[in-house]
């Protein structure tokens, strides 16, 4: 356990945390979406309003990164979707024919019917003190589909909210 002493009742400035005092929660931005997104795309498509930004205070520190997003698809096909750091694409599986961190089964009537919460966790080293953004991406198998997020494919009787959560953790 670190102890910080204060001279006259005062802390100046602490400019990093004493060696083995890593794992604090620095600082957390979150964005949560209400409205509804939705694409045809079979090309990823950035999801309108489900992005955050942090800039790290230190090039160490690491991007604890928590999405879920209210997800549904149109007719009988499947969608995918990823997350990126900008133009950089994380947690994506790599051993499939498809990378992506989570697929949508539309091949079931039910999906139809209610949205799938599709949540990712994932610990990011960005290794920068410069403003980053994180977003989600979406895109559909097949021609034809539409890929929802908020809402249910069938139609607007159902509708849900996504969120992206980044928190800075202190290495």
């Amino acid at each position: 356990m670190a102890i910080i002493t204060l001279n006259n009742n005062s802390l100046s400035s602490v400019t990093a945390l004493p060696a083995g005092v890593g794992g604090k929660v620095l600082q957390v931005v979150s964005t949560t979406k209400v409205d509804v997104f939705s694409s045809t795309s079979t090309s990823y498509t950035d999801i309108t309003g489900l992005s955050a930004s942090v800039t790290p205070s230190n090039s160490s520190n690491k991007i604890l990164v928590f999405c879920n997003a209210s997800t549904s698809v149109s007719g009988d096909n499947n969608a995918h979707l990823q997350l990126l750091r900008e133009s950089t694409v994380i947690a994506n599986g790599t051993d499939g024919t498809i990378g992506a961190f989570a697929a949508i089964n539309g091949n079931s009537t039910g999906f139809r019917y209610s949205t799938a919460q599709q949540s990712i966790s994932f610990l990011d080293t960005p290794s920068t003190t410069s403003a980053i953004t994180y977003k989600i991406q979406i895109k559909s198998d097949d021609v034809g589909i539409t890929t929802y997020i908020n809402r249910r494919g069938l139609n607007t009787y159902l509708s849900g909210s996504s969120s992206i959560t980044l928190m800075e953790v202190s290495a």
